[in-house]
């Protein structure tokens, strides 16, 4: 038994920021953006949520599998950036589609988040716990940058992205003898280095501590950029080597490699110590920057609405995020 995504779907905030308008803010500029990140604009909320940009996206990868939200039996939203603890975006999603009858709840890798999700949900469909399930990576990064921060404020972009996956009983075997599904799959943290990527969230403040602590730093995001491109270039192409060698792969045999649309000098030195063409490696973060866990879900939608996936295509999903975490998921489109 393996999985099969039958719909993909996503959501974009409708405001456009360029790096020329970024240039207003700090002190950047459009040939400094560019040279250093690929990025010329992104999608930024102006009042769009976590939850409702979700619930968009999966009602497209819903319309596309055919299905209807009360067929859903589990809702996975992959995000760091939810607009309430209580309750979890998961549950907002379900009752906005009137998914009365699925299962929900919320999980943070942050920008690895929906490749956790998606091993998730294969690990639940696998052992017959459900049978479908709709995921989603949603974010609303905007909310924790500081755009008075020139190294963090020009990379991000908010968005969401959907998969709806069914558990496929009986092998479909594609017109180049390809078996359809998840091939292998990888995951792995080093939390050692979490430091260097990270976001506050409220401190222990009651009536019963002994000494009040001190003021937040403020919930914005922090990240040394160099280590993080250090781990990302290094990580990134040994997790994807790991999970074909697990399928008993190369990277010959792959069709398309979806990676994380952080940057896009990370993107070809992967693509480099990979020995690969940098063509199989698509990318929109030109368009979207980073948007953490929707990125790969996002690219994912667009490619199969483009028809630049067809059935039999073997694809790699590879990621890295805050934590640090890291991971890979090799699948045959069917």
């Amino acid at each position: 038994m393996t999985i099969r995504i039958s719909g993909t779907g996503s959501a974009l905030p409708q405001r456009t920021v360029t790096n020329t308008e970024l240039t207003e803010l700090v002190d950047t500029s459009d040939q400094w953006i560019r040279e250093r990140t690929g990025i010329g604009e992104r999608r930024i909320s102006t009042g769009e949520t976590v939850a409702a940009l979700a619930a968009d996206a999966c009602r497209q990868a819903l319309n596309m599998a055919g299905k209807t939200a009360s067929e859903v039996e589990l809702i996975l939203v992959a995000t760091c950036t939810p607009e309430l603890l209580l309750p979890c975006c998961g549950c907002q999603v379900q009752s906005m589609l009137g998914a009365s009858q699925a299962a929900a709840f919320d999980l943070n890798a942050a920008c690895a988040g929906f490749l956790f999700a998606l091993d998730t949900v294969y690990a639940y469909l696998k052992a017959g716990i459900y049978r479908n399930a709709l995921v989603v990576g949603s974010e609303v990064i905007s909310k924790l940058v500081d755009w008075s921060d020139r190294s963090t404020c020009v990379l991000f972009g908010d968005g969401a992205g959907a998969v709806f996956v069914e558990a496929a009983n009986e092998d479909v075997i594609c017109e180049n003898g390809r078996t359809a599904g998840v091939e292998a799959l990888l995951q792995g943290a080093d939390g050692s280095k979490g430091s260097v990527l990270s976001c506050q969230e409220r401190p222990v403040q009651n009536p019963f501590l002994p000494e009040q602590p001190e003021a937040c730093a403020g919930p914005y995001v922090h990240m040394d950029g160099r280590e993080v491109y250090k781990f990302a270039t290094r990580q990134v192409p040994a997790c994807i080597l790991a999970a074909l060698e697990q399928a008993e792969l190369t990277v010959e045999d792959v069709d398309l490699f979806l990676l994380h649309q952080a940057n896009e000098r990370i993107i070809a030195a992967a693509a480099k110590r990979l020995g690969a063409e940098l063509d199989k490696f698509p990318m929109n973060l030109q368009r979207l920057g980073n948007m953490s866990s929707a990125t790969i879900p996002v690219l994912l939608d667009e490619l199969n609405r483009a028809g630049r996936i067809h059935k039999g295509d073997r694809l790699v999903l590879s990621g890295f995020g805050a934590g640090l975490t890291y991971g890979a998921t090799v699948l045959v489109w069917g």
